[in-house]
């Protein structure tokens, strides 16, 4: 049987983990995203969309990060919404693009507007579930 401080520390190993994962996976949508949107064909419609979603992925990507050295749970919670935010504006950015006969012969469209989605699913949980360990703690 383990200690408590044994499971503590494996604990804390899981969630590092864990943020490590999610943290990687964010900063590969970011850098897909940028790829994806530097083959877009050249026009006042493409250079808007270029713009919003590379800098909605980035910024959800970035926001996490800041999060990981949150003063406090409450400011965590925050950054954790506005990536969340921003995930949801790259989501309906893809769904967009995705449907426009003006990016129809662009490639990696809907893998991308999946790792969204399941981006936003995660951040969604997570939110959730810190808001209501939050709450039991008041």
């Amino acid at each position: 049987m383990k200690n408590y401080s044994t499971e503590i520390i494996l604990k804390f190993a899981e969630e590092g983990s864990m943020r490590y994962q999610i943290e990687e996976r964010l900063v590969d949508f970011s850098v897909a995203i940028i790829d994806f949107c530097s083959s877009f064909p050249h026009g006042k419609i493409s250079d808007y969309f270029s713009d919003q979603l590379s800098r909605a992925s980035v910024s959800a990507a970035l926001n996490y990060g800041e999060a990981q050295g949150a003063e406090s749970r409450k400011d965590f919670a925050h950054k954790l919404k506005i990536s969340l935010k921003e995930l949801r504006e790259a989501l309906v950015c893809l769904k967009i693009i995705n449907k426009s006969s003006t990016f129809s012969k662009m490639s990696n469209g809907l893998k991308l507007q999946k790792e969204a989605d399941e981006l936003v699913s995660i951040f969604v949980a997570s939110v959730r579930k810190l808001q209501s360990n939050m709450k039991t703690e008041k």
